[in-house]
């Protein structure tokens, strides 16, 4: 038995690929290198993190069942060969794109925005015109020490 985010009967059951024990591990270690997360801190996750989790495993497995390769491939973003060349995306060599996908939906995966407070929004609320003299008794104050 695998200890894996995905069971094999999963992986049957997202793609209809059948893989074995080895495929399955093979797919768990990836996924916890993109992820960044490893197996045995599973109960620190959430419900919603484990079921995308599941979810990438089991399409990086069935991925993997049709790779010829994988773990000797090169880093390359563009392959050229008699004639014909394709352009291949970020992992596109050693990620399943469905598992790519599944992952961006893992919580600490997705982009966020962060609000950077300026110097006039932490100094308080501010009535009027921020430059003029009625509003110093507003604003943090601090001695000049001198300078050129």
């Amino acid at each position: 038995m695998v200890s894996a985010w995905a069971s094999a009967q999963d992986v049957i059951d997202a793609t209809g690929v059948p893989v074995t024990d080895q495929q399955l591990a093979q797919a768990q270690a990836d996924i916890e290198i993109f992820t960044n997360r490893i197996y045995a801190d599973t109960e620190r996750l959430r419900t919603r993190d484990l079921h995308w989790l599941g979810q990438a495993v089991a399409r990086q497995a069935a991925w993997l069942a049709g790779q010829y390769g994988l773990e000797t491939r090169l880093d390359a973003t563009q392959i050229q060969q008699d004639q014909v060349s394709t352009t291949l995306q970020g992992d596109g060599l050693v990620l399943a794109p469905m598992a790519a996908r599944a992952l961006r939906r893992v919580s600490w995966m997705r982009s966020r925005t962060v609000h950077i407070r300026s110097a006039v929004e932490g100094a308080g609320p501010l009535l009027g015109d921020p430059m003029s003299d009625g509003s110093d008794d507003s604003l943090v104050w601090a001695p000049y020490t001198g300078g050129p």
